[in-house]
């Protein structure tokens, strides 16, 4: 290699790297400079000749670094974001650095099998049926497309019609019964599964999130033909968790495949203190959680989880001449997934999960969970602040502007997440929960202590105060 020996450019980016964690408790938690600034650091002219290895590395860094949020960091709140481990990011490292093609176990053996391991520790730790088969992908959001594929097939097929072969041109309609406050991403999937967006049944849900149970009895009751059920654990804004044990039974009485959404949710099933939440999900037939969020693992990594194998290979499966067959025994990765060419993420989630254990992930989540609701009280108790649900896991909304106009408290509301994060001492994104402005706080870094979380909280609530003063002097300055 041309510009240096392969273990200097190596050790450079490692330096780089350790430098930028090492300082990231005390950086600022959010960028440094906009994206249009960072694009503009990156534009130039396409390189008509080539810069040696140290000079690209040492480019890259400068430009990259001011453009970088503190997702790793022990005050980063925002839009449920694991900390990337640094354990899961040396074996990271690793993966690249091996250059395995993860699609089958005859090219990759190694790989085929940490992720057959990591994947039956998977069925272990969130306790489903041993029996499923797991497929690594880019996160929750294909993970529930890999689970509603299988599931789509399964149904079809049930109905006489091999969707797999013949397509959707002729085939029986399904119903598909999902909670109007279900992740925008199992909405993306089935648009990208041919089933709309639009030509599901949105079922009434309760202030939390949660479907009604009455509400899903009454449309399941008018349900004929093949039929999919999509429950969630773990609720974007609230954390709640759908009535598993109530809704489930319903749905088998129809026939229905029943999906959950447990993209962060599903890893209460690891803590005990938290395990009833997810009471009756092993009772469903699929499930897609994220490793990058919870387990730490680096992006991108999630897991689709599908109890029959059969459907979930015949959904997956891609067959061509030049692949070797697998033998009894043996498992092919992209017999489970959309990707026959893929990274090899079985490395890093097994390396997560032999370090920390299960008493390690279990105490980490009962951790967050506690820190959550120990911030959402100290923050009610602040005179115009209102935490919008009952702390069950690690998420909470916050409403700034009690007693105020709805159109004030929004305008308030949003000046206060626009200071916090100006100020730079935490990191907490906005979104709108029933038509209104909200704060949305999700405790899930494995850095977040209660010393970050008090220090959280007091940015918070000084930002808050600065912005009713500065709304009191713009009242009595106009009359």
């Amino acid at each position: 290699m041309s510009g240096g020996s392969v273990s200097d450019l190596f050790l450079r980016a490692a330096r780089h790297a350790t430098r930028f964690r090492d300082g990231i408790s005390e950086a600022p938690q959010r960028p440094q400079v906009s994206y249009l600034a960072s694009l503009e650091a990156f534009r130039e002219p396409v390189p008509e000749g080539g810069s040696s290895g140290p000079e690209v590395i040492e480019e890259l860094a400068g430009k990259a670094e001011p453009g970088l949020h503190a997702m790793t960091g022990p005050r980063f709140f925002g839009w449920v974001i694991g900390g990337s481990h640094p354990v899961g990011v040396a074996a990271d490292w690793l993966t690249s650095a091996w250059g395995q093609n993860a699609g089958n176990h005859h090219a990759a053996p190694a790989a085929a099998a940490a992720e057959a391991v990591a994947g039956d520790w998977l069925l272990n730790l969130l306790d489903l049926p041993r029996e499923s088969s797991v497929g690594l992908v880019t996160g929750a959001t294909l993970a529930n497309f890999v689970c509603l594929a299988a599931a789509r097939g399964d149904v079809l097929r049930k109905a006489g019609w091999d969707v797999e072969a013949q397509g959707l041109f002729g085939a029986p309609p399904i119903t598909v019964l999902i909670g109007d406050d279900a992740h925008t991403t199992v909405f993306s999937a089935l648009q990208f599964l041919g089933l709309g967006q639009d030509r599901v049944f949105r079922l009434k849900t309760d202030d939390m999130g949660r479907i009604a149970p009455s509400k899903f009895a009454e449309a399941a009751g008018k349900v004929s033909g093949p039929c999919i059920v999509i429950l969630q654990a773990g609720q974007i804004n609230t954390g709640a968790f759908d009535d598993f044990a109530a809704l489930i039974p319903v749905a088998r009485r129809i026939g229905a495949w029943i999906h959950v959404d447990g993209a962060f949710g599903l890893w209460a099933r690891t803590c005990p203190e938290k395990k009833a939440l997810a009471d009756g999900a092993d009772k469903a037939d699929s499930w897609a959680t994220d490793g990058h969020k919870w387990l730490q693992t680096p992006y991108d990594c999630g897991y689709a989880i599908v109890g029959d194998e059969e459907a979930h290979r015949r959904a997956m499966t891609i067959a061509a001449s030049y692949l070797p067959p697998s033998h009894e025994g043996e498992r092919d990765p992209s017999h489970f997934v959309p990707e026959l060419s893929r990274r090899a993420r079985g490395f890093a989630t097994w390396a997560m999960i032999k370090h920390l254990g299960r008493e390690g992930i279990a105490a980490m989540i009962e951790r967050h969970c506690r820190i959550a609701h120990a911030m959402a009280e100290r923050l009610s108790a602040e005179n115009g602040i209102t935490v919008l649900n009952e702390v069950m896991l690690n998420q909470f909304l916050v409403r700034f502007g009690a007693g105020a106009s709805e159109d004030e408290a929004d305008r308030l509301t949003q000046r206060t997440i626009e200071r916090v994060q100006a100020d730079g001492l935490c990191f907490a994104g906005g979104a709108t929960w029933r038509g209104r402005k909200v704060m949305r706080v999700s405790v899930i870094s494995w850095l977040t202590d209660d010393r970050a979380a008090e220090t959280a909280t007091d940015a918070i609530i000084a930002a808050w105060r600065a912005v009713r003063s500065a709304a009191a002097a713009s009242d009595l300055a106009n009359g």
